[in-house]
């Protein structure tokens, strides 16, 4: 005898729409928001005798869906051509096609201590650092500017180690080239 609970129509008519607004919430597409409500339905229905009401039903089926929208994103990266994820990286403007330096960066000349005591350096770094997504300018600044070891971000913003050197070299790749444009190519300096 099945439970009146676990009847999936009555899922679909009581929990539907919730799932699939969380669902869009997440992956922006209505018509794989609508499949992943289906997938999550038939999952839950097909696996209905683990449900043992520690939570609500509601609870359980955004569980469900939770992983199932993981499933997905995760077979999306793993078939996604590589070409499609240089076109869209924000730093793939910097290298050629085998990988190369477009221009490669010149050193640095100058003191950064120096640089650091000049008052129209630092507001010019500050309007740079504001123009970085949130957060990989918190991450920047925490790391750089008050030295936070790499344990303490990556906790702070449950992240990978990965991650954050990731954060961090687009961060630095974002910050020359806005320094180079507002500041060391062709700022007088007094």
């Amino acid at each position: 005898m099945v439970d009146k609970q676990m009847n999936p129509k009555l899922w679909l008519k009581e929990h539907g729409d919730y799932l699939f607004r969380y669902a869009l919430s997440r992956l922006h597409d209505t018509e794989l928001a609508s499949d992943m409500v289906q997938e999550t339905l038939l999952a839950a229905w097909r696996g209905h005798e683990r449900f043992k009401g520690d939570s609500t039903l509601r609870t359980w089926l955004v569980g469900i869906m939770k992983h199932k929208i993981i499933d997905h994103i995760r077979k999306e990266i793993r078939h996604r051509d590589i070409s499609d994820r240089l076109e869209h990286d924000p730093t793939s403007t910097y290298f050629s096609e085998n990988g190369s330096w477009q221009d490669s960066p010149s050193a640095w000349r100058d003191n950064p201590e120096a640089l650091w005591d000049n008052q129209e350096f630092r507001q010019v770094l500050q309007e740079c650092l504001s123009h970085l997504p949130e957060k990989q300018r918190n991450v920047f600044e925490m790391r750089e500017l008050t030295g936070d070891d790499s344990e303490t971000i990556c906790n702070a913003y449950d992240i990978t180690p990965t991650h954050l050197h990731v954060l961090m070299h687009r961060a630095r790749l974002a910050l020359q080239t806005c320094l180079h444009k507002h500041w060391f190519g062709g700022h007088t300096k007094s």
